[in-house]
């Protein structure tokens, strides 16, 4: 084994993740550790605390009520009709940057009414509104990401 080898050897090591490295034959004995120290696993009982983590954390606010994260929206928002993202993407408000937005609150739209694009992998991808209305609230800000399934307007439907 030539100076060489044993460097590729050493860079593959420390490459791979593997703390130590033992090789032998006739005429040569080599050993290669790596500066890592190896993860050492105990079977040993873990000692878990029965205080409630809400105690543990600091507020810095009083809690009149309890909180409850993603509530239900009130009566009023029931009737609303939530138009979600069909897909990944960036959302944008208008065909263009000179151009004007799609849809503006307010704004009455029916059915096939393109409110916006949702470009994806360089594609930009019409969002075309699947019922009749008027567009109460506009949820995402422009040029942001969006996921699949994620709110994008509330449209009321009378």
């Amino acid at each position: 084994m030539n100076i060489k080898e044993i460097q590729q050897l050493i860079k593959f090591v420390s490459k791979s993740g593997v703390s130590e490295v033992k090789i032998e034959s006739k005429d040569l004995k080599i050993s290669v550790k790596t500066g890592k120290n190896p993860t050492v696993i105990q079977n040993e009982p873990v000692l878990v605390s029965q205080q409630p983590i809400a105690q543990t954390v600091p507020t810095t606010f009083e809690q009149n009520e309890p909180i409850i994260p993603n509530e239900p929206s009130s009566n009023e928002d029931d009737h609303l009709i939530t138009i979600k993202s069909p897909i990944i993407g960036t959302f944008y408000r208008k065909p263009s940057p000179d151009k004007s937005n799609f849809v503006e609150i307010g704004d009455s739209i029916s059915e096939g009414s393109i409110l916006c694009v949702v470009e994806a992998m360089k594609l930009f991808n019409e969002i075309e509104s699947e019922c009749s209305g008027k567009i109460v609230k506009i949820l995402v800000d422009d040029a942001s990401p969006v996921e699949f399934d994620q709110p994008l307007f509330l449209v009321d439907p009378s």
